[in-house]
């Protein structure tokens, strides 16, 4: 597969779908926002929604561009690929979805552990309370900094190129409605799959709360991992950043993370502190 194929298969032809399903987003987005204002009578951040609007339009425009270094990544892993997976059997679709999981959990860490990463994820952690309107914010650079390389082993191993990043897609499109902190629990399938109860510890600013419950779909690797934490009812969730990004400027959301990033490299003393910086995990007051 060329790296053409691989960037086109990220672009233009997924349009239709990327509407589609952008339009349901919005809507169920929207719908929350209404009923929490005219229905049940509580305060809702309008202008966060309209922050988190923007962080995806911007996005969008981001990809038309074809800004990413995700293509060729994924183009030289399938180049190299050790084998040829046929998903053929349900076997081979289970083995992908579960790899999937693998992979994102390890990007999702290492966007909460690395800097370099988590100058984009930061965007997602921004809002000061958790609707499903910040689902949608997720920063316009996360194509740039490589984060297709978690990817990239189940593509070198032989699974296509096209099939991981649907995987990933409906990974995505999944933990949509766990932004919706107003959901019940959900009794035993808490113990397997990720759930608006657990990912809402992970929208958490607490330090009781702070770096956990990285999963997409499935909550097991967290649980294997030693990074799951359960609610507690004597620790009120306080959502946001640690030192709350109060803005609804989209350019200050996108960029407020590099633009500390950039300053810290600027007075570090030698490439020894720049590349701890780089790869090191973002400070207490990011």
């Amino acid at each position: 597969m060329s790296f053409d194929t691989v960037r086109s298969s990220m672009g233009p032809e997924l349009a239709p779908w990327l509407a589609g399903l952008l339009f349901f987003v919005l809507a169920a987005a929207t719908l929350e926002g209404l009923v929490q204002s005219f229905v049940r009578r509580r305060s809702y951040d309008w202008r966060a929604y309209g922050a988190s609007l923007a962080d995806a339009v911007g996005r969008r425009a981001v990809d038309a561009a074809g800004l990413s270094i995700a293509a060729p990544v994924l183009a030289w892993a399938h180049a190299h690929r050790v084998d040829t997976i046929a998903l053929s059997t349900p076997a081979a679709f289970v083995l992908l979805f579960v790899g999937q999981e693998f992979c994102y959990y390890w990007y999702h860490r290492a966007a909460h552990r690395v800097r370099w990463f988590w100058a984009t994820h930061a965007v997602h952690h921004s809002p000061n309370e958790l609707t499903l309107a910040a689902a949608l914010r997720l920063g316009w650079t996360g194509k740039l900094t490589g984060t297709a390389l978690f990817f990239a082993p189940l593509v070198w191993l032989g699974f296509p190129p096209l099939a991981v990043l649907a995987a990933l897609a409906a990974n995505l499109l999944y933990q949509f409605w766990l932004h919706a902190p107003w959901m019940p629990r959900l009794g035993p399938l808490e113990w397997i799959f990720n759930t608006p109860t657990h990912h809402k510890v992970h929208h958490a600013s607490n330090p009781e709360y702070l770096d956990r419950n990285y999963g997409g779909v499935l909550i097991v690797f967290d649980r294997l991992f030693g990074t799951f934490v359960q609610e507690r009812a004597d620790v009120p969730i306080r959502y946001g950043l640690t030192t709350p990004l109060r803005t609804h400027n989209p350019l200050r959301i996108a960029f407020h993370e590099w633009g500390r990033l950039g300053r810290d490299l600027w007075r570090a003393k030698g490439w020894g502190a720049r590349i701890s910086i780089l790869l090191g995990p973002p400070g207490v007051s990011s």
